[in-house]
C-alpha cells in the first residue's frame, strides 16, 4: 500500500479555517461594535429630543403659570369692582331712605321735644334731645314705636337741666336708642 503523507494539506486547511473564523469573529465584532454604536446614537439622540421636549414643556408651563397668576390677578380686580358696584347699587338703593329716615324722626317729634344731636351706626340711631316734660319724652317713644321705620325704641338716661334764666322753666335731658326698620314694600313684579 501506497503512503500518502497528508499532515501538510490538513496543517493548510486547518490554517485556512483558523483565518476564517478569525475574519469572521473580526467581522462580527465589527457588526457588533457598529450596532451598539448605532443603538447608542440612537438612544442619545432620544434622549436629546426627550430633553428638547421636557425643555419646552418647561417653558409651557412657566408661560402657563405667569398666565394663571395674570387670571388670579384679573380675578381679583373683578370681585373687587363687583364690591364697589354692590355698595354703589346699595347706596342708591337706600338714599331715600335716609330722607324718609329724618322725615319720619321730624314728624314723630311733638311740640316742646327738641334734638340735640342724631348719631346713626348700622342701623342703630342714638338720639339725644331736651323735652319740655316727662310726658313729651312719652310721646315722643310712643310716636317713635308706632312709626313704620322705627323699633325697639330704648330711653337710657334722662336727667333735669336747670335753667339759668329761670329757675322756675327746668327742662329734661334725655338719650335714647332705637333701630331702624324698613318698611315692607311691595316687589317690583306685583306693582
Amino acid at each position: 500500500m501506497a503512503h500518502i503523507n497528508l499532515l501538510p494539506w490538513r496543517d493548510r486547511l486547518r490554517e485556512e479555517r483558523k483565518r476564517e473564523f478569525l475574519t469572521i469573529m473580526v467581522g462580527f465584532v465589527i457588526i457588533a461594535g457598529g450596532i451598539v454604536f448605532l443603538v447608542d446614537r440612537y438612544f442619545n439622540r432620544e434622549i436629546d429630543i426627550q430633553t428638547a421636549r421636557n425643555d419646552f414643556v418647561r417653558n409651557e408651563i412657566t408661560v402657563l403659570d405667569a398666565q394663571v397668576a395674570e387670571i388670579n390677578q384679573l380675578r381679583q380686580q373683578k370681585e373687587d369692582i363687583r364690591a364697589r358696584m354692590n355698595v354703589i347699587t346699595d347706596l342708591q338703593g337706600t338714599r331715600p331712605v335716609i330722607v324718609r329716615i329724618f322725615d319720619e324722626l321730624v314728624k314723630t317729634l311733638p311740640d316742646g321735644v327738641f334734638y340735640e344731636s342724631l348719631e346713626r351706626s348700622g342701623d342703630v340711631i342714638a338720639i339725644e334731645g331736651i323735652a319740655e316734660t316727662y310726658a313729651r319724652i312719652t310721646e315722643l317713644m310712643r310716636n317713635l314705636d308706632n312709626s313704620e321705620w322705627f323699633e325697639a325704641t330704648d330711653l337710657s338716661e334722662f336727667s333735669v337741666v336747670e335753667s339759668a334764666e329761670s329757675p322756675m322753666a327746668a327742662s329734661i335731658s334725655f338719650s335714647l336708642t332705637l333701630n331702624i326698620e324698613l318698611p315692607n314694600q311691595p316687589d317690583q313684579d306685583e306693582v
